[in-house]
């Protein structure tokens, strides 16, 4: 049998041995990566983030894995489980450390269990559960995994789906013009006239990737992802020192869209390029102006993607406002294990009618499609299992 170990850092496996268990297109469990988080200052015990990263070796050789930490608040997590904690604290039970394995705050769909392998995917699922309960920790969650590893939990593992908003090319969209003409007129017409507003506004966009961001561009996207966050009373927890990091690192996946204005950036959105996909992940701005979120969130991720041939593109969780902006509903998943078989049985019950009401609110959102038909748009997202 294989021998697992948990690790408290990613120095203590080598790059290679990581990213040779995944097939490289998803830029957020690559070894640089979710090290640069623990490295630069991302990861605070304080905040709640402990990495306990679970692995299989036989012999020398690393043959399966999972980025995990154990987890004293839900914060950075995108998944909510705040009324189970409270459950807990009711019946006098301790919620909290529970043990996720996920990419810390970063709400995207994405291989979990890294493995070769069915057998060795599976063998991660009971290692983790196995751990937890010799550990005497309350629960095991498995955040954002990909619909591909949903078939390696048990049914021991409470199933939960939640709805984002992702743009899809599957019709050859080659143009903005092109893709604008799949709306309906209404639609069509209120996009062109957002991107006036901010054309007349005098603002251009420069969008360099790591290879062609100058220390002054990090900088200032870094102090846009810190004005959003100030505005909103939040706790930035990405430094200046891991986006230098991933500039260097992982230049080609590391894209910036920066909003410029007489020379001098007012506004940026940063984002990583996977294999096929753009993903969003923060914006910020020093001057309000009318559609400036959304050129520079969307519009500019959108022409990137028709432009470098990228076939998706997510723009982070929430939002209901991207969906007459042609962002359509899908579905993410996570998987959970309950120590406390009533608890669990309790949780499953509560899981069923979170996901029938979710799956009603999806197909509410896709009969409000922004295209002028079904087949201009996605389908309403199939529900899962």
């Amino acid at each position: 049998m294989p021998t697992a170990r948990t690790l408290d850092s990613l120095a203590q496996v080598s790059p290679s041995q990581w990213d040779g268990l995944h097939d490289g297109r998803n830029p957020f469990v690559a070894h640089a990566f979710l090290y640069g988080l623990e490295r630069h200052g991302c990861l605070r015990e304080k905040w709640g983030w402990r990495p306990q990263h679970l692995t299989l070796w036989e012999g020398d050789e690393l043959i399966a894995a999972a980025p995990a930490y154990l987890k004293d608040n839900s914060h950075g997590e995108f998944v909510f489980d705040h009324a189970w904690a409270h459950a807990y604290a009711r019946a006098g039970l301790d919620y909290f450390p529970k043990w996720l394995c996920a990419v810390p705050y970063s709400p995207v769909t994405g291989p979990r269990l890294l493995a070769k392998t069915r057998d060795r995917r599976r063998l991660l699922v009971e290692t983790m559960a196995a751990l937890c309960g010799s550990n005497e920790l309350s629960s095991a969650h498995v955040n954002f995994h990909t619909d591909d590893d949903d078939a390696d939990f048990g049914g021991d593992w409470l199933s939960r789906i939640d709805v984002q908003y992702h743009w899809r090319n599957d019709h050859g969209w080659r143009g903005f013009d092109d893709y604008l003409a799949a709306f309906d007129h209404k639609h069509r017409k209120n996009i062109r006239q957002e991107r006036a507003k901010v054309a007349r506004a005098g603002i251009v966009f420069r969008v360099v990737d790591g290879t062609q961001a100058s220390a002054d561009d990090l900088s200032a996207m870094h102090d846009f992802y810190l004005q959003t966050f100030a505005e909103y009373g939040n706790h930035p927890a990405i430094t200046l020192e891991f986006l230098q990091h991933l500039a260097r690192e992982m230049p080609t996946s590391l894209v910036i869209m920066l909003a410029m204005r007489d020379g001098a950036p007012i506004a940026g959105a940063l984002c990583l390029r996977g294999g096929d996909t753009l993903y969003g992940r923060y914006w910020g701005a020093t001057e309000t102006v009318p559609g400036l979120h959304f050129e520079t969130c969307y519009y500019q991720g959108i022409e990137y993607c028709l432009r470098e041939g990228l076939t998706r593109f997510e723009p982070g969780a929430q939002g209901e406002h991207k969906l007459a902006r042609g962002f359509l509903p899908t579905f993410v998943r996570s998987r959970h294990w309950i120590a406390h078989e009533g608890f669990r049985d309790a949780l499953r019950e509560w899981c069923s009618q979170e996901a029938a009401s979710i799956r009603a609110y999806a197909r509410t959102l896709a009969a409000h499609s922004p295209f002028k038909s079904a087949d201009a748009g996605t389908d309403a997202p199939s529900s899962p299992a």
